[in-house]
């Protein structure tokens, strides 16, 4: 069985368990070891994890740079001991640039010989600084990859717009798509919402990582502006440090709602059952690593039947576009918003959601087979690969 020991940024973040579960799915054993962003280490029970106790590696903060820099050098000097009782891994995977550091630091300690994966998910803000901080992060990003064998990534985006334009790594890329996890081997149930009756709003989810100021308040003055004709509830984890005041603000909407958190993947029929559209758009980072990626609630939404709504211009919208798919925003504006969905009736929405729903479930969900591809292609791992063309897992 293949060993696994995966280093990551933040242990509550639901990705996390869901990578967890599809590395074990493949029929990989997986140390777990991290930071944390919230007060306590998360506990990984389920069918899928089997009870995993992660190594606590202390906790850091949203937008905290200088402090969890010093977290990760304070890891960096203990992380021999801590690891000290666990099996020697047959890879490390590196989730992130600073866990990328660790993952050598880890290799080191075990001999140094180890295949060190490098996961990146998001391109940071910093490491497209055209200035003197961006520099150096990249060259310490291009220092820490020395000893990669593979990269994974999420979105071609991030292949095209940073690993080739900057020339960061030379190591083999896998393709791995934010797509549903459903290893049971019976289809997650599925329910679409009914079509507004007169009177009724239609509705909009905003779902995941909810992070983005600018999308709340496009929404809240869209929905304010359309007088009740449409709703938008807000699920999941607010990153509050984002917003002036996440819950004044929701609470003084009158069609804006924030509904908690949810569970991935056991809530998603029933979430995504309530809503028509689904959000897609992300200005966290305009034009850089928002415009990029292809975010979870892409997926999840589609694979249920939801409209996305895109941004023009995006890679969400790029991938959209090549499938016929959903609907794309023109401009950050009430205005536009208005004109997209302003006109929306039964036989219009039935178009949108047929099209969704004519896909084949493999553009959205990734199955028990991916991820024993993935842990198949881990294992094949020898370090001495030379680049070689993007491949897909869960194709």
């Amino acid at each position: 069985m293949l060993q696994v020991l995966y280093l990551v940024h933040d242990l509550c973040d639901p990705a996390v368990r869901r990578r967890v579960a599809m590395l074990r799915a493949g029929g990989a054993s997986v140390t777990l070891a991290g930071f944390r962003r919230g007060a306590t280490v998360p506990v990984f029970n389920g069918p899928d994890l089997d009870g995993i106790t992660p190594i606590d590696l202390g906790r850091t903060a949203d937008r905290a740079f200088a402090q969890r820099l010093a977290a990760v050098a304070h890891a960096a000097l203990t992380l021999h001991s801590r690891l000290g009782k666990i099996a020697r891994p047959d890879v490390i995977i590196g989730r992130n640039l600073e866990m990328l550091a660790l993952a050598n630091r880890a290799r080191a300690a075990f001999g140094g010989d180890i295949p060190i994966v490098y996961e990146c998910l998001d391109i940071h803000r910093l490491l497209l600084d055209g200035g003197a901080v961006g520099k150096a992060m990249r060259g310490a990003e291009r220092l820490f990859s020395r000893n990669v064998a593979l990269l994974l990534t999420s979105s071609p985006a991030f292949v095209r717009n940073y690993f080739d334009t900057y020339g960061q790594i030379g190591a083999p890329i896998v393709l791995l798509q934010n797509k549903v996890l459903e290893l049971s081997g019976t289809p997650l149930a599925s329910k679409t919402a009914p079509l507004p009756r007169d009177g009724e709003p239609w509705r909009i989810g905003w779902f995941g990582a909810l992070r983005c100021a600018k999308s709340l308040a496009l929404l809240c003055e869209f929905t304010r502006a359309m007088q009740g004709r449409f709703e938008v509830i807000l699920r999941g984890r607010p990153a509050h440090v984002e917003f002036d005041d996440f819950d004044r603000l929701v609470a003084a909407e009158p069609h804006i709602r924030f509904a908690g958190a949810y569970r991935n993947p056991q809530d998603l029929a029933a979430i995504y059952g309530e809503v028509h559209f689904s959000w897609a758009i992300d200005f966290f980072e305009e034009g850089l690593n928002s415009s990029w990626l292809l975010p979870n609630r892409l997926y999840e939404g589609c694979r249920f039947g939801v409209v996305p709504i895109a941004m023009d211009g995006t890679e969400t919208a790029r991938f959209l576009t090549e499938r016929g798919l959903g609907l794309r925003l023109a401009a950050p504006s009430v205005e536009a918003l208005a004109a997209l969905l302003a006109g929306m009736n039964a036989d219009s929405y039935a178009t949108l959601r047929g099209g969704v729903m004519a896909q084949g479930p493999g553009t959205w969900v990734c199955r028990p087979a991916d991820c024993r591809r993935l842990v198949e292609r881990l294992a094949g791992l020898s370090g001495h690969e030379s680049a070689s063309q993007l491949l897909e897992i869960a194709a």
